[in-house]
């Protein structure tokens, strides 16, 4: 068995960007809210994703009653109510490395669960691993990569999921966000950068209680890592964000949702979920 882990590192791609991702959003039951954030945080985190092969990075992000209220738009058709899903988790995973940590995360997830080792009274509002489309940084060259992103500490971040009519109205939008909107919004914004993902579909095998992924030639899904508590700067950069971008007449915002990070072996924010 260990001849086998030697082997497997000394081929395939080992570089640092963040080609790939898992971000998923998840909505403790009501009454559940500190056993889901402890068990998450003391196993699932761990066993459930960071020990994994090629998942190099991660970061848990949660939205509180007050930054729940700020979302938009009220119909969406990612959480309904739109204010559903107060835990977002964000990894990254190795360019090129998405099937091998696919056939390991399947495995894993199988073996906690009949461990005992899944929380169940939670629901996945949007669960999806993700190929990494493009990074639009406010600053150029300079400041942190997006490689980087789910280390610097940074003060929040805004999930952003827009739906195009069609494939081929997403490469259209997938352009316009690149080449233009996204780099006059981060302009003079508390976005140091913001990366832009499209979903993938989840493996037949997955686990019965996440469903299939929705939009998987029709979604982008953006994260927008702020230096700024989101509460502070809203109503100035982001209150317009879904607008702004339907706009642009290439898609339409189905979520635009503020959340601050959370603080790691501890219950902070628990409190102010409700």
């Amino acid at each position: 068995m260990s001849e086998q882990y030697a082997e497997l590192a000394a081929v395939g791609p080992y570089g640092v960007h963040p080609g790939h991702a898992l971000i998923t959003m998840v909505e403790p039951h009501p009454g559940h809210e500190y056993a889901y954030n402890r068990w998450y945080e003391d196993d699932h985190y761990y066993a459930g994703a960071m020990a994994m092969p090629w998942m190099f990075a991660g970061r848990r992000w949660v939205a509180t009653r007050d930054l729940q209220l700020l979302r938009h738009p009220e119909k969406s058709a990612v959480a309904q109510p739109v204010t559903t899903g107060c835990y977002l988790s964000t990894y990254w995973i190795t360019e090129g490395r998405h099937a091998d940590h696919m056939r390991w995360t399947v495995a894993i997830n199988k073996r906690l669960n009949h461990d005992a080792r899944v929380y169940r009274d939670r629901t996945h509002v949007l669960t999806a691993f993700q190929d990494h489309e493009t990074t639009v940084y406010r600053d150029g060259a300079a400041g942190p990569r997006d490689f980087h992103a789910l280390d610097h500490p940074y003060a929040g971040l805004v999930l952003q999921v827009v739906d195009a009519d069609s494939p081929e109205r997403r490469t259209e939008l997938l352009h316009w966000l690149r080449t233009r909107h996204l780099p006059r919004r981060v302009a003079g914004s508390p976005a140091a950068l913001v990366t832009v993902f499209r979903p993938t579909p989840l493996p037949l095998d997955r686990m019965s209680y996440v469903k299939q992924v929705e939009g998987v030639d029709t979604r982008l899904t953006l994260l927008w890592f702020l230096e700024a508590d989101p509460r502070h700067c809203w109503a100035d950069h982001f209150a317009d964000l879904g607008a702004a971008t339907d706009a642009g007449g290439h898609g339409r915002t189905e979520l635009v949702a503020p959340f601050v990070p959370t603080v790691p072996g501890t219950d902070t924010h628990v409190s102010e979920l409700r």
